[in-house]
């Protein structure tokens, strides 16, 4: 066996004094003093029931806050109303700024117990000057604007509850400037309920929902990007299929004119028309709209995506996601910079890549801005610059391959969210040989050529190697036997040609074709691969040929059912 120059990697594996009248939360909980079966309240620091319930509640609380601009001080949980001789307790109260927190100044009222809608109307009705009501229980949404008709009191569905100082008309039609970046589950929350309300509504299968989901999503994304806004559902056009075509031909719009024409390469064929009927766009945009996905933390929609991701293109291929903060532990590790090429093997949804990607797009404009004459008022030639490396990087170093051409496109989608860099991915089996590839992927990522990696490739026992073709491309699909003194010999035939086993795992055979990609000698990548390689007795050869060729610098061991449930994964 030739010794080849060692390659500097980290391997991973799976088995990582006011008013009286004003609140001011407490201070945090310690870490760790949380009890079992609790939870922090957002808004008062003490602790509640950790329940699916309080879970849906939470994520209001911080949305509240953060989203809608409201301060803490102006939210209560757990206000206790009257209504005759009953008190019952309202999940969260927003009030006026600076005035008390009693009934008669009750603002916004939020309800997430399971058929609440009823009850939420009744609170409002019993609250003289309370506007609005907000219903949740994460799987749907709704939001009610107060009305006197005739006398009486009438409940009308709108859009969205006001953010703090804003009217009711912006709510239904956001400015630029009203868009909200998503916090906590929220947007998860909302892409859920769009694909349920897709699927259930259009009759569909769970991946023709996804997909056609996607396609508003896109939408979205491209009128953030436009001068002015057109990702929007006025109240009225929530009615029915009729009142709700104005709006579908705005999102048609769109899509063909901006959406079509910018990604060619993912929507063909019948993909270029959205296949929903007005009143679900209607809905879907009416769930979307309030938020800003560009401005988004990379983290929230990459959690809110690969779970509408997982529940509909997950095969059966040992495909599980990477966790973020795995994520973000291993390209803090491995730093990569703006002028290094960056690969995952075995993409998936782009988790790796987006968040090693956005790293290096940090350390890039920082570096812009430091040569700025002022910082805070770029010329026009310097935004240029600084546009023009920022596409040089995402174009020319940042690569992806997976074998499932679903995954491709949805990373393709994920990244557009995230930066762009979508042209760099391609549908290849990275475990073949190269020659088989599509040309352009051959040609763009050729061995040897990688600075830094990061994968999460697929494993498990019930997938396995057996392709002679591919076999032979690698040491570790030899028979390797132990010898006397505790090393592992290759076996090789009579002729002096390595001996194959029969099939390998995919994973033995990914942790080669890693150090292979890499520039050798100064490449690095961190992996994720299963607990059993670094410590069954049987693997002991494939830790030799790590140590041989490689550089270990770090083994991250992660806790129990880190990357899905009830399966034990390590971090290496």
């Amino acid at each position: 066996m030739n010794k080849k120059a060692k390659t500097n990697s980290t391997v991973k594996s799976a088995t990582s004094p006011k008013p009286s009248h004003m609140f001011t939360p407490p201070p945090a909980v310690a870490v760790g003093a949380i009890p079992d079966g609790k939870v922090v309240d957002f808004l008062t620091g003490q602790f509640v029931n950790d329940t699916p319930e309080e879970y849906v509640r939470q994520n209001i609380e911080k949305a509240l806050v953060r989203q809608y601009k409201y301060s803490a001080a102006q939210c209560q949980p757990e206000f206790r109303i009257k209504m005759g001789s009953a008190k019952p307790r309202v999940d969260i109260v927003v009030f006026p700024a600076d005035e008390k927190r009693e009934q008669a100044h009750a603002y916004i009222l939020v309800e997430t117990k399971k058929d609440g809608i009823g009850q939420l109307q009744s609170y409002i009705a019993a609250c003289p000057n309370a506007l609005y009501g907000l219903w949740t229980n994460g799987d749907d949404r709704f939001c009610f604007a107060k009305r006197i008709k005739a006398g009486k009191i009438v409940f009308e569905e709108i859009v969205d509850i006001s953010a703090a100082g804003q009217s009711e008309a912006d709510a239904a039609r956001p400015k630029r400037t009203d868009l909200m970046p998503a916090t906590a589950d929220n947007l998860l929350f909302a892409f859920r309920r769009c694909h349920n309300y897709v699927a259930g509504t259009e009759g569909m299968q769970k991946p023709e929902a996804f997909w056609e989901l996607l396609k508003i999503i896109f939408c979205k994304i491209e009128d953030e990007r436009s001068k002015v806004l057109e990702f929007f559902v006025a109240p009225s056009e929530l009615a029915g299929s009729t009142a709700a075509a104005a709006a579908k031909g705005r999102i048609t719009k769109l899509f063909t004119e901006k959406v079509v024409k910018k990604y060619p390469k993912i929507f063909v064929g019948a993909d270029r028309e959205i296949q929903l009927k007005p009143n679900v766009v209607a809905y879907v945009v009416s769930q979307l709209q309030r938020y800003s996905l560009l401005a988004s933390p990379v983290d929230v929609k990459g959690v809110a995506y690969e779970e509408v991701v997982g529940s509909n293109l997950r095969g059966d291929r040992g495909e599980f996601f990477t966790p973020r903060n795995a994520c973000r532990m291993a390209v803090a590790m491995l730093n990569p910079l703006p002028h290094e090429r960056l690969l995952d093997p075995a993409e998936g949804t782009g988790g790796f890549l987006i968040t090693a990607m956005n790293h290096s797009l940090r350390i890039l404009e920082e570096s812009e801005k430091s040569s700025w004459a002022k910082p805070q008022q770029p010329t026009d030639a310097e935004r240029q610059e600084l546009y023009r490396k920022r596409n040089e990087y995402l174009s020319e170093r940042v690569f992806g391959f997976d074998l499932n051409p679903s995954l491709i496109r949805a990373a393709k989608m994920n990244m557009v969210m995230n930066n762009d860099g979508e042209g760099g991915l391609f549908q290849a089996n990275s475990l073949a040989n190269p020659h088989t590839w599509n040309p352009d992927a051959a040609k763009a990522v050729p061995l040897g050529s990688i600075d830094v990696l990061f994968t999460n490739p697929p494993f498990g026992a019930n997938i396995v190697i057996d392709d002679e073709h591919v076999l032979e491309q690698y040491d570790l699909a030899a028979v390797w036997d132990l010898q006397a003194d505790g090393s592992w010999q290759m076996r090789v035939d009579k002729n002096g040609n390595k001996v194959l086993q029969k099939s390998q795992p995919p994973e033995i055979f990914f942790i080669e074709r890693c150090v292979q990609f890499l520039v050798s000698g100064t490449g690095r990548m961190a992996m994720v691969i299963p607990n059993g390689i670094l410590n069954n007795p049987a693997l002991g050869y494939v830790r030799q040929w790590l140590l041989t060729h490689t550089q270990i610098l770090s083994v991250v061991d992660m806790a129990r059912d880190r990357f899905q449930p009830r399966t034990t994964l390590k971090l290496r």
